[in-house]
């Protein structure tokens, strides 16, 4: 939920937060972000982890990073968003700060104080900044939605049991039940 605002925020007001505070600025607008929850967390591990394995069994030459990490998503100081995976291809964009731009895929996992984020206004924002492949993963339901910007494709949904195929990478599928036990 976007907190009270008098100004537009800017970069410099995440960065003036207190310690252990995290919030993300789109269009100027901070958001809270609630400390996620254990089911959050174990997919989120399960996935980066399963993501890497990928990557490095292809000598790919992506990186993924999970939150907090930093994202940039324009050339500007108004939006900043710690999605809970980011995958880079383009190390350029990678700085001691996050990532300078759009990251390739992006991976947000829903809880219920994030969904009206994670379905509308991120969704939007990752879009139109370029960002390839948007997969929201909702354990509330057991459901993945994926956007596939990059090809154009229609949205598809998943269950957990399916395997989903991975826009950005031929021949790379994730069951997220078999990977979460």
């Amino acid at each position: 939920m976007a907190l009270a605002q008098e100004k537009t925020y800017s970069i410099s007001d995440i960065y003036a937060l207190p310690e252990g505070q995290r919030a993300e600025l789109i269009d100027g607008q901070l958001y809270n972000m609630a400390p996620p929850g254990t089911a959050h967390q174990k997919i989120s591990w399960k996935l980066h982890q399963t993501i890497a394995n990928y990557i490095s069994s292809q000598n790919g030459n992506c990186d993924i990073y999970a939150a907090p990490f930093a994202v940039f998503l324009n050339a500007d100081d108004k939006n900043y968003v710690e999605p809970d995976l980011s995958v880079i291809c383009d190390r350029s964009k990678i700085n001691d700060r996050g990532c300078l731009g759009a990251p390739d895929w992006i991976i947000e996992i829903v809880s219920p104080s994030t969904q009206q984020m994670d379905y509308g206004i991120k969704l939007f924002k990752y879009r139109t900044a370029g960002v390839l492949e948007y997969w929201i993963v909702n354990p509330m339901l057991h459901t993945v939605t994926v956007y596939d910007f990059a090809h154009g494709k229609k949205t598809c949904q998943y269950s957990f049991e399916d395997n989903i195929p991975v826009c950005i990478y031929k021949n790379f599928n994730i069951c997220l039940s078999k990977i979460i036990g």
